[in-house]
């Protein structure tokens, strides 16, 4: 291969990764944006049902520790590591822990809700957010516990 061919083939390489990694942030941003309107509808729907909220607690990365938080809203899994809150904001309640964080408590920052929630976890389950929060409106009282039936709205 001469030297312009290199060239043209390195070229060529660098345009199909570029349009790869574009056109999977689009998708990345366009499920995104499903799962905010699917975390608003439930937000909307909870509070029109009058669903008990909670006062959130996040856990240490470790698992130890549980802490305080500001946040008020419903836990989307039994693990009580993902939620949702009353403004419509999803929050993974793992954070780093600590002294200062059991004295003053975290203010865990919200983070793009899945579609999936689980997805590519090591343990191989995963769950579609839509049913799990058709559970917690399901069941009325704010417990990611009961069974579903279909409710939110199909993108």
């Amino acid at each position: 291969m001469s030297e312009p061919d290199g060239r043209t083939w390195r070229e060529q390489q660098q345009q199909a990764v570029r349009a790869h990694a574009d056109a999977d942030a689009r998708r990345r941003a366009a499920e995104q944006a499903e799962a905010a309107k699917l975390v608003a509808w439930f937000v909307g729907e909870a509070t029109r049902r009058g669903l008990r909220t909670t006062r959130l607690v996040a856990r240490g990365y470790d698992g130890r520790g549980r802490y305080r938080t500001r946040l008020t809203g419903w836990y989307v899994d039994r693990a009580e590591t993902r939620a949702v809150d009353v403004a419509g904001r999803f929050h993974l309640l793992t954070v780093p822990g600590g002294l200062r964080a059991r004295l003053f408590g975290v203010d865990p920052e919200p983070s793009p809700a899945p579609l999936v929630v689980g997805a590519g976890g090591r343990d191989g389950e995963s769950i579609p957010l839509r049913t799990l929060l058709n559970r917690l409106l399901d069941d009325g009282n704010g417990e990611p516990d009961s069974t579903t039936r279909p409710a939110a709205p199909r993108g």
